[in-house]
């Protein structure tokens, strides 16, 4: 715990419906902002483990099937039907990355924008870190 300093005590900037409403969007995009990036770190992880099947089958004998995993079922595939659905998974994953990310620089952005119009108001009466 700190002590408030004598001259920050009676802080009285009064807060707008406006001002509510400003740190109300933070909060949501804070939220949202902290779900896409918990979801590209899961992607990230799925990504490297099909970099590693990637490198696995690349090993693999051309006349065995392979188990393949598709949703939560495995499927027996001939081993180029597997590396195409391989290299479209990976793809696939590599748009929903980049997805995740724009949607995650854009929250950062708009969160900035009210980080800046609520400090100017309130100063350190409010604490928009984490």
């Amino acid at each position: 715990m700190r002590m408030i300093e004598p001259d920050h005590e009676n802080d009285d900037t009064e807060v707008t419906w406006e001002d509510q409403q400003k740190i109300n969007l933070f909060s949501k995009l804070n939220t949202r902002m902290r779900n896409f990036d918990a979801k590209m770190k899961e992607a990230k992880q799925e990504k490297e483990a099909l970099d590693d099947l990637s490198t696995e089958l690349e090993l693999a004998d051309e006349d065995e099937p392979v188990l393949y995993k598709v949703g939560e079922t495995f499927l027996h595939l001939p081993l180029p039907r597997a590396m195409k659905k391989l290299e479209k998974d990976g793809a696939d994953l590599d748009a929903k990355l980049l997805n995740l990310s724009e949607s995650s620089q854009q929250c950062e952005t708009e969160m900035k924008q009210l980080k800046v119009a609520l400090y100017a108001k309130f100063g350190s009466a409010i604490n928009l870190d984490e």
